[in-house]
């Protein structure tokens, strides 16, 4: 078996190099974070273990193809791989998790009020439709950061070492992004003042 105290680029070199055990040595050590991470976000064990078991499979067909290049930061490259993996499989579901609730966003505490009248549904459906269409149009950089605050419930730290920006450059474009939401939401200005 591998020396467990190796660093992982050590380790990453050795798999690549034909090691097998080499593997099951970065998997054993970061298992417990990349797990725990998927869950926190699907909150399923069934779906958690397939993320899972999807992220070291990218991980596997990565290395192997010689085209890993994150010289010394295999943890924070595996986590983007499942942050990634998790998006999709809610992108693929069509359904995010529900909307974290912050002054921004106190749009959706009204959308989710079961007593709301058919009318002020409706607009909150067109309003949801109308959000989604614009997070869609928002630059990449922009609608990243934003899925991941307020679909996924991730801090701007875990935002910051996911994407490999600086917490401030991730803070900036959630304002950017939340500049350009305002837009859509001021064009409905009828739900806030019911």
């Amino acid at each position: 078996m591998v020396n467990i105290q190796l660093p992982d680029a050590t380790l990453v070199k050795e798999y690549v190099a034909g090691n097998e055990d080499a593997l099951a040595t970065l998997i054993k050590r970061h298992q417990s974070k990349i797990y725990g991470f998927i869950y926190s976000k699907i909150a399923d064990k069934d779906i958690t273990n397939d993320v899972f078991q999807d992220t070291f499979i990218k991980v596997i067909k990565t290395l192997k193809s010689n085209s890993y290049n994150e010289e010394g930061k295999f943890l924070p490259w595996v986590m983007r791989i499942s942050h990634n993996l998790v998006v999709d499989h809610f992108r693929k579901n069509k359904k995010m998790p529900l909307y974290r609730e912050t002054e921004e966003f106190s749009i959706f505490s009204i959308m989710s009020d079961d007593a709301m009248n058919i009318e002020n549904k409706i607009i909150a459906d067109q309003v949801e439709i109308d959000l989604k269409k614009l997070i869609e149009e928002l630059p990449i950089d922009q609608k990243e950061v934003l899925v991941m605050r307020m679909y996924q419930d991730m801090s701007f730290k875990e935002i910051s070492e996911s994407t490999g920006v600086s917490i401030n450059t991730a803070l900036g474009r959630m304002r950017y992004a939340l500049m350009n939401l305002r837009k859509v939401i001021d064009k409905h200005q009828i739900i806030l003042t019911n």
